[in-house]
């Protein structure tokens, strides 16, 4: 069954740096990192010391408030590093490879001889139960609740985002395999495909497919639960990236994690922007410097896309979930009259204040420049203009702000995560945080709520 949605209100950033189709194996890396802050609401407990070695599938740490949920080394070596904040916080678990395939092999049983809790069991068990989140709250999901449905968006709209179709083409099997899986966990499996483009996604079976059109964030699988399956109180939807789909799939065809990812290393700033082989938690210098930088100036190296992504050192490590790596020049520059667009040649607006209106195929070298400082919340529009969905953003962000926990349910604080407040970030003219403010209502919803 295929329905087709077109959404109307969105954008698209014509940001320069586009990924080619093709794949270069990265150099390999003695270094990998397992970022605890990945996991947002997870406080970890560790399972190793430093020194110790470790398997690749082995669990190294587990949910201090659920223990069931376990999260597993993605090489194998030793735990060389255990990096530690305020109050002994754990932020960063460096595990040094020894570049042997060192692994945890689980035993390999067909899905369809177990029930739902065994499959639950086998993800727990493995290190796979991390990649289900779940909506309300975009966190990890509750493995003792079962959710209404199951969403997988196939597709992103995000600047300069990794093609899933592209990183799959190798994967079908797999992709499909994990799709029987999910589909014995809940009721329905949604999969969203891009309605303009062919992709084999959507030639899956066990899986309800829609066809999105629209702009960013189109692509947002919040903005898909809300057009096709809406959160209503007391419900639950898990959400799975495709890729980690497929990743799921393996493991229960080969009993074997598998920690590899293919990295979109794209940007403004990058000589040759394209698709490497890697692996979670890998440096991401040897991706930097293979790629080539053109810039002279400062860059910031970004864990995702350039809109919801993480901002890490370029001598850090990939995330556990991206499979884009975004470089952009720093916007630590003074333009006169900056608050001018027609000021310069090279100005994406969204407004007509430019004339990038009259270029609609041109593609701009955008930087980290926020052009202003915050400002006063004004009723623009702008906001509604880039958010599809049937919510009052700058309402609910106001409500957030002062914590009025009754009117931000009210107002939809249920049906959003972070990242579907992206573009507010980017279009606001008053420079406001609101993926932040909306992460923090969030916690304050776990907290009070439940």
């Amino acid at each position: 069954m295929s329905a087709d949605i077109i959404l109307r209100k969105g954008l698209s950033i014509p940001i320069s740096g586009k990924a080619d189709l093709s794949i270069s194996s990265a150099d390999s890396s003695d270094n990998f990192v397992v970022y605890p802050s990945d996991f947002h609401s997870v406080v970890p407990k560790m399972l190793l010391k430093e020194g110790e070695a470790v398997l690749q599938g082995q669990p190294i740490f587990y949910s201090k408030a659920n223990p069931q949920i376990k999260f597993v080394s993605p090489v194998s070596g030793t735990i060389s590093n255990i990096e530690r904040g305020a109050k002994r916080r754990i932020l960063a678990i460096e595990i040094f490879s020894n570049r042997k395939s060192d692994k945890i092999k689980h035993k390999v049983v067909e899905p369809n001889n177990l029930n739902s809790e065994d499959i639950k069991k086998k993800l727990l068990e493995s290190g796979c139960w991390p990649f289900i989140k779940q909506r309300p709250y975009d966190v990890i999901a509750d493995p003792n609740s079962t959710p209404k449905s199951i969403f997988i968006s196939g597709f992103s709209t995000a600047p300069l985002a990794a093609n899933v179709s592209f990183i799959l083409s190798s994967k079908r099997e797999d992709f499909q395999n994990g799709i029987n899986v999910l589909a014995m966990l809940a009721p329905k499996v949604h999969l969203s495909v891009d309605a303009s483009s062919d992709s084999f996604l959507a030639e899956v079976s066990n899986a309800e497919v829609h066809h999105i059109k629209g702009r960013h964030p189109a692509g947002n699988v919040g903005v898909q639960i809300h057009h096709i399956d809406p959160i209503n109180a007391g419900e639950t939807v898990w959400v799975v990236g495709p890729v980690d789909v497929a990743r799921i799939g393996a493991f229960f065809s080969t009993g074997i994690f598998d920690a590899s990812q293919m990295i979109a290393l794209v940007g403004p700033v990058v000589k040759s922007p394209k698709y490497f082989k890697s692996h979670i938690g890998a440096a991401v210098a040897p991706l930097l410097k293979q790629a080539g930088i053109n810039s002279n100036g400062q860059i910031r190296v970004i864990n995702g896309d350039s809109l919801s992504g993480k901002a890490i050192h370029a001598n850090g490590n990939l995330g556990f979930y991206n499979n884009t790596l975004t470089v952009l020049a720093e916007g630590n520059r003074y333009r006169m009259f900056g608050w001018l667009p027609f000021t310069g040649s090279k100005i994406f607006s969204m407004s007509r204040t430019s004339l990038s209106w009259l270029l609609p195929k041109r593609k701009y070298a955008l930087d980290t420049n926020m052009n202003g400082e915050e400002r006063a919340l004004v009723v623009t529009g702008e906001m509604e203009q880039v958010l599809p969905m049937d919510i009052f953003p700058m309402q609910l962000l106001k409500e957030c702000m002062v914590e009025n926990i009754e009117k931000m349910e009210g107002l939809g604080i249920y049906e959003v995560a972070p990242e579907d407040f992206a573009l507010v970030d980017y279009a606001s003219t008053s420079k406001i945080e609101a993926q932040a403010i909306i992460r923090e209502a969030l916690d304050l919803m776990i907290k009070e709520v439940g």
